[in-house]
């Protein structure tokens, strides 16, 4: 799986325990944060292997502060969508299971702009 954590998305005292592979670690200027989210964002671009999906899905979950923070990765033929306390599992071209997901991220929040992730 290949996906995007935001570093400032997990909650203090966290603790993600899956192996991932560092593809990639920038800081950025978030495009259109939330209000209560910084301006600065630090992001963590990384791999994992696939049969670990849902044992990350299920930690980040725990891990992810609450409200317009999320985490989602894909595999060949579905990408996963992570809030805090709640997971969605999209597969490829399920528009249902997309709209579902896109209905959770703006009800807690998550700016129209960051809900650009495909389907």
């Amino acid at each position: 799986m290949i996906g995007t954590l935001i570093a400032e998305s997990l909650a203090t005292d966290a603790v993600v325990d899956v192996s991932l592979t560092l593809r990639r670690l920038q800081r950025v200027v978030a495009a259109d944060p939330a209000a209560d989210q910084p301006r600065h964002w630090t992001l963590i671009d990384f791999t994992c292997d696939d049969a670990d999906a849902d044992r990350f899905a299920d930690q980040l979950a725990a891990a992810l502060l609450p409200g317009p923070w999320y985490a989602d990765f894909a595999m060949a033929d579905q990408r996963h969508v992570v809030f805090a306390g709640r997971k969605f599992v999209i597969n490829r071209g399920d528009r249902d299971q997309h709209a579902q997901a896109i209905a959770h991220a703006t009800s807690v929040g998550v700016p129209a702009a960051q809900l650009d992730w495909p389907h």
